[in-house]
Formats: structure tokens, sequence, C-alpha cells
């Protein structure tokens, strides 16, 4: 009878993260983490948009750079009670919070154009209004 061996478990984690370049072109950037020889006990997971002090969810990175293959060093800051911080965290905190960031900016952009087409429909109605009252004429072009 012949024996099989498995195949060992990798020893390395690997992440892909988007870049995109001044030019305009988007790369992969990939990056590999070594694995740690015993296992951890899992950390909860790290929140960054919520300030720790008074519970905000709108805390935002004030700047963030490359700490290591798979880690960022994020300074944040909450604009409700002004609480500061810079740490280090890791690539799944920081994906996390990146896509956190996308959801509250496609909120923020599809009230940005609600309140544009209101005002808008505001002028128009304004402008015909004054078109019908005859308070615009051919020389005010």
């Amino acid at each position: 009878m012949q024996e099989f061996e498995h195949s060992p478990q990798p020893d390395h984690r690997q992440s892909v993260r988007k870049v995109t370049l001044p030019s305009g072109k988007t790369i992969d950037v990939i990056s590999f983490e070594e694995l740690p020889t015993s296992p951890a006990s899992p950390a909860s997971p790290v929140d960054l948009h919520v300030c720790p002090d008074c519970r905000s969810e709108l805390v935002y990175p004030v700047a963030w750079e490359e700490a290591g293959r798979t880690s960022w060093e994020v300074s944040l800051r909450c604009p409700n009670c002004e609480w500061t911080l810079t740490s280090v965290y890791d690539e799944d905190t920081i994906q996390r919070f990146d896509a956190t960031l996308d959801c509250g900016t496609e909120a923020l952009v599809a009230d940005l154009r609600q309140l544009t087409r209101a005002n808008m429909e505001y002028d128009v109605e304004r402008f015909s209004a004054a078109l019908g009252a005859g308070h615009v004429l051919p020389e005010d072009f």
C-alpha cells in the first residue's frame, strides 16, 4: 500500500490591493505575509470609523502610509470630540476601514446629487416665474 503525503499548508498569506498611479492606470500589488507558527487567539476586529471616546461613527483618516508589507500607519481624527490617534494597523483592518469609507463616499455623492437636482429645479422654477411675470427682458442678455 502506498502512502500519500498531504501537501503542507502555506506558511504565508497573500494579499492584493489596487493602486491607482498618477497616470490613471490601476495596478495590482501582491504582498506576502509570513503566518505565525503558533496559533494565536483571534483579536476582535477594530472599527476605525468609530471614535473610542465619543462613539461617533464619523472618524476619518488624516494621513496614511505603508508601514510594512501588510501594515499601514494611519492618523485618525474624530470631528465630534477632536480625538486623534496615529497607529499601525494590519491589512484586514485597513481593508474594512476602506470599505466603510467607500460606503460613506457613495452616500455623500448620492446626497450631493439629490441636493444639486433640488437646487437646479428651484432655479428653473424661479427663472420660469420671472419670465412669466415679464421680469426678464432681452436687454438682460
